[in-house]
């Protein structure tokens, strides 16, 4: 196969309730997708049943023989009681050498850590320790869920361009799940759009050079940050035998006029 990841007719059920319908997406080598979605769209389900942590209900998923990837997971906490240094966290659940460890936390931009204690750390610091934990076998697909959950809009930005850095660095893919609908990183080849199934998808809008994004995430960010803007153009109706999709309140592509510009969308029964 030629892509790493490829899913056809993906369907994760649990109980009666259908978190992800339907899903066709291919990940090729070096590309960044990003994944948006409100919460409970299916976004983290969508990232674990393509790395196997969840088994389909329906459809397949087919990865590259010999693939490796790492992953930065969502919210992970630490008993605040337990010593830990980042380089005993590097080492579980197996040792690495200590060359290898100091050139993941380099890469990460994390080389001064080594030493420290991971409860020691700041947000954007432990951020990237797990980045670099991620990445410690070399991965071909450097999967994130929700990476800048807690940090503000400059950690955001600079958290992003490590993760370009990182890609160029290594050649690796990226696929990146955020809940975070307009702000995404400005290097994605694709951005997504998950509400139970693809709802659209598009090249992010790259707004680095207006005022109004300078004085919000400062000069110094790298044009990391950029803004998807998109509608939902499909209908989904009996005659498709799919459900409708209706601009208003409660819309979860968080632009309930339906008045945002669009950038290459397409239709995605």
């Amino acid at each position: 196969m030629s892509a790493l990841f490829e899913a056809r007719d993906l369907t994760v059920t649990m109980g009666a309730r259908t978190i992800v319908s339907k899903v066709n997406f291919a990940l090729q080598e070096g590309e960044i997708v990003t994944v948006v979605g409100p919460n409970g769209s299916g976004k983290s389900t969508l990232l674990r049943a393509l790395i196997g942590a969840l088994q389909p209900s329906e459809g397949t998923v087919s990865r590259r023989d010999g693939l490796r990837i790492g992953y930065v997971p969502q919210g992970l906490r630490l008993d605040a009681s337990m010593p830990m240094s980042v380089s005993r966290f590097l080492n579980l659940p197996r040792r690495f050498s200590a060359r290898q460890q100091q050139q993941s936390l380099n890469d990460a931009g994390a080389g001064h850590l080594a030493d420290r204690q991971m409860v020691d750390l700041s947000g954007g610091q432990f951020q990237r320790v797990l980045l670099a934990r991620a990445i410690l076998q070399r991965p071909h697909v450097l999967m994130l869920d929700e990476p800048t959950t807690g940090l503000d809009q400059p950690g955001q930005a600079a958290f992003y361009k490590r993760i370009e850095d990182v890609r160029n660095v290594l050649g690796c893919a990226v696929m990146m799940v955020s809940h975070e609908l307009h702000v995404v990183m400005s290097a994605s080849d694709r951005v997504i759009c998950m509400n139970g199934h693809i709802c659209c998808e598009g090249h992010p809008e790259v707004v680095a050079q207006a005022e109004e994004y300078r004085a919000l995430f400062g000069t110094g960010t790298g044009g990391a940050l950029a803004l998807y803007r998109h509608e939902h153009q499909h209908r989904h109706d009996a005659e498709t035998g799919t459900r409708p999709h209706v601009h208003g309140p409660g819309c979860d592509c968080d632009d309930p006029e339906g008045t945002a510009g669009n950038t290459e969308t397409r239709n995605a029964g």
